[in-house]
């Protein structure tokens, strides 16, 4: 198994990629709505997530961005449609929303930080064995593990605990484990805070990466970042959408710079420089 630069690994095959599909239309979401009591957190929001391009979901804070994740992902109750290559699945329990290909990944890791890269993606990968399967003994690593370390550049950390990892390694290593789960679509909850220069520049290379038939979603608040590895931009105001289009189309927009560029608030990238790949 060998290290690779994560932005200029070459296309081959990918176990971990997710299987074509005829006419395929990414996520879709149409009148979205989420309340909490009297409160609408989210009022309406139209979106589109197309395959093969990195999506930036932003906004101030309190516009709704997670919470359309959080609905997106069935962790708040919401009315409305969100459909995944024309299958509805909205209301769809959570685990059974990651078997149809929806992944999500948190501002703060959840690995298993006293097993190994290598367990951990295991533990992940076994969601598609079945129960026999995972009583048995294996004697090699799933194509889909290798392939996932391969693709984020975690082949060298994959027997160190994921708990002595860097914090931007224990994203990738995230990343990883959504796709040994075949992951259709990537939700991405801001991914870099807290990075480094250099693993926040090694990230932008690996959304690119993840975008080859997948729907990579990033919500995010560092805006030059967002400038630098956006493909289009969603920008969401008190629960509603205000602006969609290209970077240059939506920070161009009026209203855009009135409620949101204008007052963004510096974003600490961290000082120390952690691992990345190289």
């Amino acid at each position: 198994m060998s290290v690779v630069d994560i932005g200029t690994q070459p296309a081959a095959a990918n176990p971990a990629r997710p299987p074509e599909h005829t006419g395929w239309a990414g996520l879709v979401v149409r009148d979205l709505q989420v309340r909490f009591g009297a409160f609408t957190a989210v009022d309406g929001v139209d979106l589109d997530f197309t395959s093969g391009a990195v999506h930036f979901l932003i906004g101030p804070n309190g516009a709704g961005k997670t919470t359309c994740v959080d609905a997106i992902t069935g962790l708040a109750r919401a009315t409305g449609s969100v459909r995944l290559n024309g299958r509805e699945v909205l209301g769809v329990p959570v685990r059974r929303l990651a078997r149809q290909g929806i992944g999500r990944t948190f501002q703060t890791a959840t690995l298993f930080e006293n097993l190994t890269v290598l367990q951990n993606l295991d533990i992940a990968a076994g969601m598609h064995r079945s129960r026999w399967a995972l009583l048995g003994a294996r004697r090699r690593i799933d194509p889909a593990i290798d392939e996932a370390l391969e693709t984020t550049g975690l082949g060298h950390v994959i027997n160190r605990p994921a708990g002595t990892l860097s914090h931007g390694q224990k994203q990738w290593a995230e990343i990883a484990m959504l796709l040994v789960q075949r992951a259709e679509v990537l939700l991405l909850d801001e991914p870099v805070a807290g990075m480094s220069h250099d693993e926040r520049e090694a990230t932008g290379r690996l959304l690119h990466r993840l975008k080859d038939g997948r729907t990579v979603i990033v919500v995010e608040h560092d805006m030059d970042f967002m400038r630098q590895f956006a493909s289009g931009v969603t920008v969401l105001h008190q629960g509603k959408v205000l602006s969609a289009g290209s970077v240059e189309e939506v920070t161009a927009d009026p209203r855009v710079q009135e409620v949101y560029l204008g007052s963004v608030p510096d974003v600490d990238h961290g000082s120390a420089e952690g691992d990345t790949a190289p």
